[in-house]
């Protein structure tokens, strides 16, 4: 029903937005909490960087619409029940102040909705396998990269004065910041694009999961958007009381992560960009000393990580199962 699909196509948009607005602080938490930048100024350049990755590629979303399950094997509700699964959650953890992974809640919705609709069988085991191993080497390669490229920072430049290098990283913290925002949109915006083209390939519209170009415009627009409001309670949690961050320390986390996920997002790999600039965090702080880290409020965050796949399946499977109750889809 095209009526249906309309719906499908907004409530993407709307989850592409709640990204944008979630995972801002992915982006410009280091370079706010070091006072490089204002935080308006932070958001207008984490807009436009998010736009501009949204173009990069259209791999993540081919891996987004057929890895999880067929396109041919959904229905509208199921499709629907992971966004609206997903939408919530984001919108929970914003208010909580939790950066949680966007990714994980697309993920769990659509495989709870799908088992909700047709059982385990319906699920396709390879391409999930391959999800959830970058979705969890992301984050430990996060912690990794992030320890020894501040630790090759220090080696180069920690000779040199503090007030020099607060004022040269000060600077370099705005190219990262703009590269991170670009890997962001590189990855996070492709997910929205991979379940509207599943929707389309489902509905018959499509003949194969080729991302239309206006699905691409539509979706950096909606990410940008998002962004724009800023997810300030996660920009206070991850640039201030998880750990004290000063320029060089950004830097280093800003240009790890950036690494990590404009590499995945050439291969098609879909990574949480909130896990890894994150664990990024974690381990730049820890070449300070372990203690450095807040590890009380990492402990939460990862809770809430632990927390994200369960309970969007969860809810989900239940508003696909109420769908069918009033015999919707």
């Amino acid at each position: 029903m095209h009526e249906i699909l309309i719906l499908i196509i907004v409530l993407a948009v709307l989850f592409d937005v709640a990204n944008g607005w979630h995972d801002c602080a992915n982006a410009i938490a280091t370079v706010v909490s070091t006072k490089v930048l204002s935080p308006m100024m932070a958001v207008v350049l984490a807009a436009s960087m998010n736009i501009l990755g949204a173009f990069f590629s259209t791999a993540v979303a081919k891996t987004v619409g057929s890895g999880i399950v067929a396109p041919s094997a959904v229905t509208d509700t199921v499709i629907i029940s992971a966004l609206l699964s997903a939408i919530l959650w984001n919108l929970i953890t914003i208010i909580m102040g939790l950066p949680v992974s966007s990714s994980h809640a697309l993920f769990g919705g659509v495989a709870g909705a799908a088992v909700a609709y047709r059982g385990l069988s319906i699920l396709n085991g390879g391409g999930i396998i391959k999800i959830l191993t970058s979705l969890l080497i992301s984050p430990l390669l996060g912690f990794v990269i992030g320890y020894v490229f501040m630790k090759l920072v220090l080696s180069l430049f920690g000779h040199l004065s503090p007030s020099i290098i607060s004022r040269y990283f000060g600077r370099l913290q705005i190219l990262s910041s703009s590269l991170m925002a670009f890997g962001h949109g590189s990855n996070d915006a492709q997910k929205a694009m991979g379940i509207i083209t599943m929707a389309l390939v489902a509905s018959g519209k499509l003949p194969s999961l080729e991302v239309p170009k206006w699905v691409v415009v539509i979706c950096a627009l909606a990410m940008g958007f998002g962004t724009v409001f800023g997810g300030w309670k996660i920009i206070k949690t991850l640039g201030h009381k998880m750990l004290k961050l000063e320029p060089i320390h950004g830097f280093a986390a800003e240009t790890s992560s950036t690494l990590i996920i404009v590499t995945a997002s050439h291969w098609g790999l879909p990574v949480s960009t909130t896990h890894v600039v994150s664990t990024a965090i974690l381990g730049v702080g820890a070449t300070k000393r372990l203690s450095a880290v807040r590890w009380g409020i990492a402990g939460k965050i990862v809770m809430a990580w632990v927390l994200t796949l369960p309970a969007c399946i969860a809810m989900a499977w239940g508003i696909q199962h109420l769908l069918s109750l009033y015999h919707i889809g």
